[in-house]
């Protein structure tokens, strides 16, 4: 049991737990979460963390998308993003790379949520652990986030 999980539990939140049996040489944890366990990859979102101006920022975005670092900076209201560093994103999440959720992570950042997540009923994020991920409304994901919309 994650601490994602626990912390949807304990919110009441409506989710799914999908399980799939990781494989240790892929690279493209969301995109590999869609195709083992056949899921549309456009409602399958990856978390990153992007540093803006020096400030760490969780991206919530679909496996199918890279983040536009430009127009995430401007949508954080800063000048200037990139990917946090792996042990960074790690240490501040306390989750590992390919396993990162938005859900209770050890420290609380500002969180932007892809506005594709809109047109989806459910989405996909990890659970908080690789080969772990749950389905959860957008809206329960805003809410337990905090998070904002935006396109980037």
């Amino acid at each position: 049991m994650t601490p994602a999980i626990k912390l949807l539990e304990k919110q009441k939140v409506n989710f799914e737990v999908l399980k799939f049996a990781h494989d240790p040489s892929s690279q493209s944890f969301a995109n590999e979460a869609a195709e083992k366990l056949n899921l549309n990859a456009e409602q399958v979102f990856k978390t990153l963390l992007v540093e803006v101006d020096g400030v760490l920022h969780v991206a919530i975005l679909p496996a199918t998308r890279q983040v536009d670092l430009k127009a995430f900076a401007k949508a954080c209201k800063g000048k200037k993003a990139m990917l946090a560093d792996a042990k960074k994103a790690q240490n501040t999440t306390g989750y590992l790379i390919g396993g990162i959720s938005p859900f209770a992570q050890k420290k609380r950042l500002n969180t932007m949520l892809h506005s594709d997540a809109q047109q989806f009923d459910k989405i996909y994020v990890s659970a908080g652990k690789r080969g772990l991920e749950v389905a959860v409304a957008p809206n329960d994901c805003i809410a337990l986030c905090s998070a904002t919309v935006a396109q980037f």
